[in-house]
């Protein structure tokens, strides 16, 4: 069994919905969980918000924050899992649970931060949290480390 069908198992038990948010994974993360059966039951929707001014525009991200750091930080894809919640809301219900990533896949770094520095944001009913990490890789591995990073971090949230 793969995390991404643990993942769907847990939310369907627990009668939660899921959003997600990608920067750097541009829909990987969605699309693990889309391939495991039954993830309609579970998964609203996604948002892949790679512009930055997408991130505010979109998942009301704050503009200030972008402006003084970037994209690519802990508080970034802590607000872009909080606001996916609400961009996939169904009939004014937001997603009970929302998955952020984002980070810097390379081969170049745009801002300074090393190649392979990636944030996760989770949001769920017990709270908020932002993981950071650094992974080490070409682009596609880096993207594909974030990708599993992301549903695991959330498994891990939710079983909490």
């Amino acid at each position: 069994m793969t995390d991404a069908s643990t993942l769907v198992d847990a939310l369907r038990e627990r009668g939660w919905t899921l959003g997600v948010a990608e920067s750097l994974t541009g829909g990987a993360v969605a699309a693990e969980i889309v391939s495991v059966p039954g993830a309609s039951a579970v998964l609203l929707g996604g948002v892949v918000a790679y512009a930055t001014p997408v991130k505010q525009t979109l998942l009301g991200v704050d503009e200030a924050l972008l402006a003084a750091h970037g994209p690519v930080h802990p508080e970034v894809a802590a607000q872009m899992a909080e606001g996916v919640r609400r961009a996939v809301a169904v009939a004014g219900r937001p997603a009970d649970v929302g998955i952020a990533t984002t980070g810097i896949a390379g081969p170049d770094s745009p801002d300074g931060q090393p190649v392979g520095t990636v944030h996760i944001g989770i949001v769920t009913p017990r709270g908020v949290r932002s993981i950071p990490h650094l992974f080490a890789g070409t682009r596609s591995q880096v993207r594909l480390q974030a990708r599993d990073a992301a549903i695991s971090a959330a498994l891990e949230a939710i079983r909490e």
